[in-house]
């Protein structure tokens, strides 16, 4: 790990609320395409690192899911805690230092409780967003039809008015959460490198990270839109692509963070 700085506190010092609204200040950017150029260039540079890196990324979550109950809440929740993990990877490989598995728990040494916080609150926003969804499609097909459908009876015992009303309701109902989603997604996207990194309170981290996508709508766009096209490259050949693509993401994460936010 990087040695701790101004930007870096020693873990347990607590958060410097000014310092963290100083650090936090985003800047418009219009670098969309260079994030994708800059994650290949860190991920180039270590390849079998990144690929390992994000393999246990995703297993350690995949099994956390499995636990009874809890699973999937709980992967929800320890996903930025190993995500902050990843960005101080990038961050030590940016400063010099090779990328190693230790980095990947980073996020549980240092700065612990801020991270699962942030995980809490995605999942809180998330599970809103779930249930206005649900509701949308409750008060278009009616408790009794959306119940009728849900236990596998017969579509035809159903009606076809039913089932077209339900197919108007899931399209409306998938909008909404899409609309709904979006801005989530931005106050989380760099939640977990603010945290991490400059020690962030865990809401101005979601905050800044929101103002940060927001100043940047255009260039998030065009990473976004570069990202699908990625995406469906890498799913073609057998989904082998995303052994490359997913720790090429995590990189582009933290180039886009560099960016728009400076280094620390």
């Amino acid at each position: 790990m990087v040695e701790p700085t101004p930007s870096h506190p020693v873990p347990g010092s607590g958060f410097d609320a000014a310092a963290g609204a100083r650090a936090a200040a985003p800047r418009a950017s219009g670098n969309g395409v260079a994030w994708w150029s800059e994650g290949w260039r860190y991920f180039k540079a270590a390849p079998w690192v990144w690929i390992g890196l994000a393999i246990a990324f995703v297993v350690i979550l995949v099994l956390v899911s499995f636990v009874p109950l809890i699973g999937s809440l709980a992967s929800t929740v320890l996903s930025p805690v190993l995500a902050a993990g990843l960005i101080a990877a990038c961050e030590a490989q940016d400063r010099g230092g090779p990328p190693t598995f230790n980095h990947l728990f980073a996020g549980f040494r240092d700065r612990l409780m801020p991270l699962i916080f942030v995980g809490l609150l995605y999942l809180v926003g998330t599970m809103i967003i779930v249930a206005i969804v649900a509701a949308i499609i409750v008060a278009t097909v009616g408790m009794s039809g959306f119940a009728a459908l849900w236990s596998g009876m017969d579509p035809t015992q159903v009606g076809f008015g039913t089932l077209a009303t339900l197919g108007a309701g899931a399209f409306f109902a998938v909008l909404v959460g899409t609309l709904l989603a979006l801005p989530l997604m931005m106050a989380y996207w760099f939640a977990p490198a603010l945290v991490m990194l400059r020690n962030v309170e865990p809401v101005n981290a979601m905050k800044a990270s929101f103002a940060a996508c927001l100043v940047n709508i255009w260039p998030m766009t065009v990473y976004g839109l570069v990202g699908i096209a990625l995406m469906i490259a890498a799913t073609i050949p057998l989904g082998l692509g995303w052994f490359v693509l997913g720790p090429v993401i995590a990189t582009s994460i933290y180039a886009s963070y560099k960016d728009i936010f400076g280094v620390a």
